[in-house]
């Protein structure tokens, strides 16, 4: 997103923070459009020449405590020289009152001001945290989400092609259902996070049969807010003309939001048993990521009978001459 307001950041991340307005109003004419944050540091000394204004400002212990020893004029100097500029909001971490004039200089600088009791590193963290998942690229895509094993699958295809009920049946059989119709993907730090859509939740539609909630159904297990996907499924109707991968060597990858994961095509027709498929997919990703590719290896083991079989050959041979 381009960006967010101070009044919409509060309202999201209010309560998670322990936020309280401090100033008259949460307004402020600069949107918050970096998940960075910036303490003062030398700034409050005059030197602001790399002064990271466009993010957050924190306020904390040593800042404080910096402030109240000045004397009233270099104080009032020292905020109007950081608040010169138009930051999009101040943070003032572990209870502490915010010190005279700072309320006042950005009131008039329509810089609102916030307190909170939480102590400034873990604020960091968590605030850090709340403006990456905020700003973070992300996408809808229409399939299912399973966890299967601990491995994210993302199941793909055409609408009707049964991808719902490949996920219900991997539930079944102990799997965590993420997401069905709608997957919305974000990406955060190289990685395709994978969440449903709030008002659906865990809820499915299965045709023939119309909804069905899988929490109430299978019990709390069944379910998770999110899921990291590792693997793309898709599903196809099964086309003779088609070549399909037959040993696995040839690694297909699909991208979304610029990171690339594998991509697996499961043809499918009446009777082949989805689940099972899907369940070893997960698998043999699982497998792969400890270093064993069962494909290579049956090709190297196939390649070294052949070279067995050639030289007895040329031996035979040469016994024979």
């Amino acid at each position: 997103m381009a960006g967010m307001s101070v009044q919409e950041f509060f309202d999201r991340a209010g309560a998670a923070l322990e936020l309280r307005l401090l100033s008259r109003s949460p307004e402020s004419r600069q949107p918050i459009t970096v998940s960075d944050i910036n303490r003062p540091g030398l700034a409050l000394t005059g030197f602001v020449e790399n002064f990271l204004w466009e993010r957050i400002l924190i306020l904390g212990a040593t800042e404080i405590a910096y402030l109240r020893n000045l004397s009233d004029e270099v104080r009032r100097k020292a905020l109007e020289n950081v608040l010169q500029f138009q930051i999009p909001c101040i943070i003032v971490s572990k209870g502490l009152a915010p010190p005279p004039p700072l309320q006042e200089i950005a009131d008039e600088r329509m810089v609102p001001v916030f307190g909170t009791a939480m102590d400034t590193t873990p604020l960091i963290h968590e605030l850090t945290s709340l403006l990456d998942e905020s700003f973070a690229p992300s996408t809808a895509v229409h399939g299912s989400l399973v966890d299967v094993y601990g491995v994210g699958l993302l199941i793909t295809g055409r609408s009707g092609i049964g991808k719902s009920e490949c996920a219900l049946d991997l539930v079944e059989r102990g799997a965590r259902l993420v997401a069905d119709d709608v997957v919305t993907i974000r990406r955060r730090h190289n990685v395709l996070i994978g969440s449903g859509n709030e008002m659906v939740r865990h809820c499915m539609e299965i045709r023939g049969i119309g909804i069905v909630d899988v929490q109430a159904i299978f019990g709390i297990r069944s379910i998770r807010a999110r899921k990291r996907i590792e693997v793309e499924v898709n599903l196809q109707e099964w086309d003779a003309a088609k070549d399909y991968e037959r040993l696995g060597l040839d690694e297909r990858h699909t991208t979304i939001l610029d990171v690339r994961i594998p991509l697996i095509t499961v043809p499918i027709f009446p009777g082949k048993n989805i689940t099972v498929i899907a369940e070893t997919i997960a698998l043999s990703y699982l497998v792969k990521a400890y270093g064993y590719d069962p494909a290579k290896h049956f090709n190297e083991n196939l390649l070294q009978l052949m070279r067995r079989k050639r030289n007895l050959s040329v031996l035979a041979r040469d016994d024979l001459e």
